[in-house]
């Protein structure tokens, strides 16, 4: 990989010269962690440790040593006159590449090259799958979605007003969108107030390409969400990490950064923090407005997995209670929809949305009118209340089950809350094994576990294991291998 200065190491290789650790292997603990988490790919090339030593604020002696270290466990390998590569987990001899690769790795002109911009997703075609928390698609009511995506299409294929159609539409989706937002997540919005997008990752792609520059400091909660921490990156950020415990974000710790530091943005997943499913308190989440309307930074509160709660009081979002205009608020529309119907929206004040419009044209010219049709006939008619409610008893019951299994077969090895929302369950391994070895031995006998779901530091080992996309026969086949696989490591 090109310029290896460019990658943010500040941001993902965290040191405290005051712990009780020694230094160098503070280093090979994060170096560690930043490869198994996908921050630094095989193949990536690192700086020279004169450079890096700077970077990170260590001594050469001190990083050189770390270096040894990590190079005698596989991690890195030094060639000469070449520099120092980042290796997938053990060393590999070197093989001259086929001519096929050579010729998709190059091309006749030059371009940028991104060392932050990775593809995270694994895929596999194993019979049994763990995920970070995915609604199951086979839910999913395809059936009625088409019979009306049809006959709309029919009833409009004649019209010789489709720009007039088109604008009228689009004004009754926000505004029935808008109603709907303000129904279920007790906002108080108007059209004027709301964007929607093609899906959440645009929605929040648009959000930090109007907020933040390059250099800017922004605060996210650890651990964090892979995709957003890539997408800030990406943008120039300089990121900033503060600890979650049982209440959500250490705010006492954020003050603190702010009285250091001129932020400019908090990123956080409020009502159900990405991956340890905590919920954030309601002392604190007065602190957050609070804090936000005295140090001047922006909130974006991604509320990714609001569909999916299993009580009668949800906890409503921080924009509920934005009486300052702080918060920017994205998130996702029915997950429960068929691929090509979810949608992602963005809330916040009126001249901030215009300004967004202005980025979406270019980047999602074409709006599926037609969708949006069908959708808002689904609001109008309590289509998605009625929806919405039959998934939330069938994820509820599947929630359930896969407490008990967890209880039945890991009692023991784990320790774990029982969310109150969301289709994934935050699971912390009391026994020391390597999380890369379990996912190793689990493929052996069917079950895959994607490296996105896998957190271990030399202070945590946790997974977040997803259970909406299982039936019960599948969850059972999937806690099994998982249980044997563990039984296997601490032996």
């Amino acid at each position: 990989m090109d310029s290896p200065v460019q990658i943010p190491f500040k941001s993902f290789i965290k040191l405290n010269p005051e712990e009780a650790t020694a230094l160098y292997l503070q280093i090979v603990f994060e170096f560690i962690k930043a490869i198994q988490t996908g921050w630094l790919p095989e193949g990536t090339k690192l700086p020279g440790t004169r450079i890096l030593c700077k970077l990170l604020a260590v001594n050469r002696n001190t990083l050189i040593k770390a270096f040894n270290d990590l190079e005698s466990q596989g991690f890195i390998e030094s060639r000469a006159n070449r520099g120092t590569f980042i290796l997938s987990g053990q060393k590999q001899e070197n093989r001259p590449k086929s001519t096929a690769v050579a010729r998709k790795n190059s091309s006749g002109f030059t371009f940028k090259q991104s060392s932050i911009l990775e593809n995270p997703v694994e895929v596999s075609n194993l019979p049994y799958q763990f995920n970070d928390g995915l609604p199951d698609l086979r839910l999913v009511h395809t059936d009625i979605l088409a019979r009306l995506y049809v006959s709309k299409l029919k009833r409009q294929k004649n019209t010789n007003s489709w720009p007039k159609i088109q604008t009228q539409s689009r004004l009754e989706f926000k505004l029935q969108f808008s109603n709907f937002l303000n129904l279920t997540r007790g906002l108080r919005i108007s059209a004027a107030n709301l964007l929607s997008t093609g899906s959440h990752e645009i929605g929040l792609f648009l959000v930090v390409k109007l907020l933040i520059s390059a250099g800017d400091k922004v605060v996210v909660a650890s651990p964090s969400y892979y995709h957003s921490n890539m997408t800030l990156s990406d943008s120039g950020a300089e990121i900033i990490s503060i600890p979650v415990d049982e209440n959500g974000i250490d705010t006492e710790m954020l003050r603190q950064v702010c009285e250091v530091h001129q932020i400019r943005m908090l990123y956080l997943t409020s009502n159900f923090h990405y991956p340890t499913t905590v919920t954030l308190s309601a002392k604190r989440r007065i602190e957050l407005l609070e804090l936000a309307d005295r140090y001047g930074f922006v909130i974006l509160e991604d509320d990714y997995d609001f569909d999916f709660h299993y009580d009668n009081n949800p906890v409503l979002p921080l924009a509920a209670f934005d009486s300052n205009e702080r918060v920017v608020y994205i998130g996702s529309f029915a997950r429960s929809l068929p691929a090509g119907f979810g949608y992602g929206f963005v809330v916040a004040p009126a001249a901030f949305i215009e300004e967004l419009e202005k980025h979406q044209r270019i980047l999602e010219p074409g709006i599926d009118v037609v969708k949006e049709q069908v959708l808002t006939e689904w609001i109008q008619e309590g289509e998605v209340h009625r929806l919405s409610k039959k998934n939330k008893k069938i994820y509820r019951e599947r929630r359930d089950y896969f407490i008990a299994l967890l209880n039945d077969k890991l009692k023991g090895s784990i320790r774990f809350q029982i969310p109150a929302r969301g289709l994934a369950v935050w699971v912390e391994w009391l026994n020391k094994f390597s999380l890369i070895k379990l996912k190793e031995v689990c493929a052996l006998n069917g079950l895959f576990l994607p490296k996105t779901i896998l957190y271990q530091t030399r202070t945590l080992s946790a997974t977040r294991l997803g259970f909406g996309h299982l039936n019960e026969t599948e969850m059972e086949k999937a806690v099994e291998i998982l249980s044997k696989a563990v039984t296997a490591l601490v032996k």
